[in-house]
């Protein structure tokens, strides 16, 4: 009793580790894919609008602004695919992993600004899925996807980009793990 240390763990001892290592692989590889496809998106959508405004650029032949409405249903069909791989992987990985939220303050963050901009993704992901049908499905015209395109640059009033930068926020508070509780040693 007198002197010895105690050592209290916060990691539980788990049989299984692949229990929650598969769904934070899983997590991250579709996480790769999403954020990079949805750069992607916004790249291409760029050349599209003039700088700073919502107004086409008129120098585009209208052959070339409907293969790049094309592209942007195809790399949206990405996004989409890969943000919903991203959120069934995240509750599982939650529900399987061996960390206490409250011992990691950085987990907690990351899921809090992940789950927080899922209506904004399931919106931005509605009207996405309309292009996507207008695309693969319909022989829309120009002037269809110029209105769904210029809805989804102008929706919600920047939520989008404010989520955007959420999602890099997570990036950085998985690599430097701020807010993490130290194992503690008690003197008894």
């Amino acid at each position: 009793m007198g002197g010895e240390k105690s050592i209290h763990f916060i990691v539980s001892v788990d049989a299984n580790p692949l229990k929650w290592r598969v769904p934070l692989f899983v997590l991250v590889l579709s996480g790769v894919f999403w954020l990079g496809a949805s750069l992607i998106r916004v790249i291409i959508g760029n050349v599209l609008l003039q700088t700073g405004t919502l107004q086409f650029e008129e120098y585009l032949p209208p052959e070339a602004e409907r293969e790049i409405f094309r592209l942007l249903s195809i790399v949206s069909l990405v996004v989409i695919a890969s943000y919903l791989v991203v959120l069934v992987s995240s509750v599982a990985f939650l529900r399987a992993m061996p960390f206490t939220l409250r011992r990691h303050g950085w987990l907690m963050m990351s899921a809090i600004l992940l789950y927080l901009f899922v209506p904004v993704e399931l919106f931005t992901a509605y009207l996405d899925g309309r292009m996507i049908y207008l695309e693969f499905f319909t022989t829309a015209e120009r002037d269809e996807f110029r209105t769904i395109f210029i809805s989804r640059v102008a929706a919600l009033a920047g939520a989008p980009f404010v989520a955007m930068l959420s999602y890099y926020t997570i990036i950085g508070l998985a690599v430097l793990q701020p807010m993490k509780k130290k194992r503690q040693t008690n003197e008894t």
